[in-house]
């Protein structure tokens, strides 16, 4: 009788033990092309200018308890250069051109560690990281805030980051005999879905 109280003590516990492993997920995600958008804004002393990429992809490791964000373990990013699609073909050229794409067909983003993730209301979340982003060969390291909601198994990252071109060694497109010249910081508006 003795060995058989024992015995069921021992395994109370290790169910105790196992419960929390199975509401820890590790999640491993990749980019919903269908549900994401990114959008770059930009200037020029004519008018302001937007161009959209139309193919990108990526992967995502999350860390999710009781459905709760706890953790971004890795999160990637890419678009593809000569998918950045204004509806204006001349300006589309442009753009290829001053980003080097015959050489450098993506723009990379990796993510590098997250400071501090903040619950703001239920299944939302402010991620303060720090990534390395590649424009034309150069990698950048850029601090980034951006939300992360989750929708079921989902997350939706959304975010606006200022970019200064020449900082990554492109100089700002012209046009018309250089009479047209575009402002060197773009701002880059996305909002992405991992699943």
């Amino acid at each position: 009788m003795k060995t058989l109280k024992i015995n069921l003590k021992n395994w109370l516990l290790l169910i105790l033990m196992i419960i929390p492993v199975f509401n820890v997920l590790a999640q491993e995600s990749k980019l919903v092309l269908a549900e994401s958008k990114l959008t770059v804004f930009g200037t020029s002393n004519l008018h302001d200018w937007e161009i959209e990429a139309k193919a990108m992809s990526g992967k995502a490791n999350l860390t999710i308890e009781a459905g709760d964000l706890k953790a971004i373990k890795s999160l990637d990013f890419a678009l593809e250069v000569e998918q950045l699609k204004s509806g204006k073909s001349g300006m589309d050229s442009n753009t290829f051109k001053a980003l080097n794409s015959k050489t450098y067909k993506t723009i990379n983003y990796k993510l590098v560690s997250v400071t501090k993730i903040t619950e703001v209301s239920n299944g939302n979340y402010t991620v303060e990281t720090q990534g390395d982003l590649t424009i034309s060969g150069v990698t950048k390291r850029i601090a980034q805030t951006f939300t992360v909601k989750m929708v079921g198994k989902k997350a939706v990252i959304t975010g606006k980051t200022k970019i200064d071109m020449t900082v990554f060694g492109v100089k700002p497109p012209t046009a018309l005999m250089g009479t047209i010249k575009t402002g060197k910081d773009v701002t880059v508006d996305f909002k992405v879905t991992y699943n």
